[in-house]
């Protein structure tokens, strides 16, 4: 039977990332994607030029659409930029008892842009992090999300994943790619305990969307499984291989994207 996979995400028109990256990401995991839009970016590997959010009932109205005819196996959120767009996410997927939901907190993107308002993470705490079965924050936006400086060693994660579920998700991806050390932790907070999900950091700079396209890869997989543990193992092994395979692509100057399709385009070869 098809898996059917919901992003929920703004678009990034340069494919790295975003709508583009997950659609993408969902469908080299073997999945059938459909996106709902919450902004408009003007944005390269370079950075983000300009921002249009979308009204808030448009984004419920794409979310009921897409739930009014196909079953969704998961839903993965990303950009919601404002209050109001997370109060109609969260309403829409309560009104169709959204399953196997997957946050990534998008905040900043990886040029350092702010791609959700300030007073907005009120609104993502208080009515999106309870609907997650899995959140996916790296340690900027798990800091920002409790309010604290940003850890600086792996000892802290465990902790620091305690004090986010406590806000509400089922389990948390929390991703250690931001530590200053020469591989690429990850931490899995769930009922059951914790997991380390360890990895090499590989060295490129085309690591652009690599958060999109994990929590979508997870999402896929989650909906396959309904293990987390499962479900992160197999998405953290795709996205090494998306970022090992990364300089065989040639796309733009700055933060380029992962190869989302390394092993069809290998096997096509």
């Amino acid at each position: 039977m098809t898996v059917n996979i919901l992003s929920i995400a703004g678009s990034d028109p340069s494919g790295g990332a975003g709508i583009q990256a997950d659609i993408k990401a969902i469908s080299a995991n073997g999945a059938y994607a459909m996106a709902v839009i919450t902004a408009l970016t003007a944005q390269n590997t370079r950075g983000v030029v300009a921002v249009r959010l979308l009204e808030p009932d448009l984004v419920a109205a794409q979310i009921d659409a897409v739930f009014d005819d196909i079953r969704v196996d998961a839903v993965k959120i990303g950009m919601i930029g404002t209050a109001a767009i997370a109060e109609a996410v969260a309403e829409a997927l309560q009104r169709h008892a959204a399953r196997n939901v997957v946050l990534d907190p998008v905040m900043v993107a990886k040029g350092g842009d702010r791609l959700l308002a300030a007073e907005a993470t009120e609104a993502l705490i208080a009515r999106l992090l309870p609907l997650a079965d899995v959140l996916t924050p790296n340690l900027p936006e798990a800091a920002a999300l409790l309010g604290i400086a940003e850890p600086q060693h792996r000892d802290a994660m465990p902790e620091l994943a305690e004090r986010l579920c406590a806000l509400g998700p089922r389990n948390l991806l929390l991703k250690g790619g931001h530590l200053p050390a020469e591989d690429s932790p990850d931490y899995l907070h769930t009922a059951s305990g914790g997991h380390w999900l360890d990895g090499p950091r590989l060295p490129t700079r085309n690591t652009h969307g690599t958060g999109c396209t994990l929590s979508s890869a997870l999402a896929t997989h989650l909906a396959r499984t309904a293990d987390p543990l499962a479900a992160a193992q197999r998405a953290k092994r795709y996205v090494a291989g998306a970022i090992a395979h990364a300089d065989a692509l040639q796309v733009g100057s700055g933060h380029g994207p992962t190869h989302h399709f390394h092993a069809l385009w290998r096997s096509a070869d």
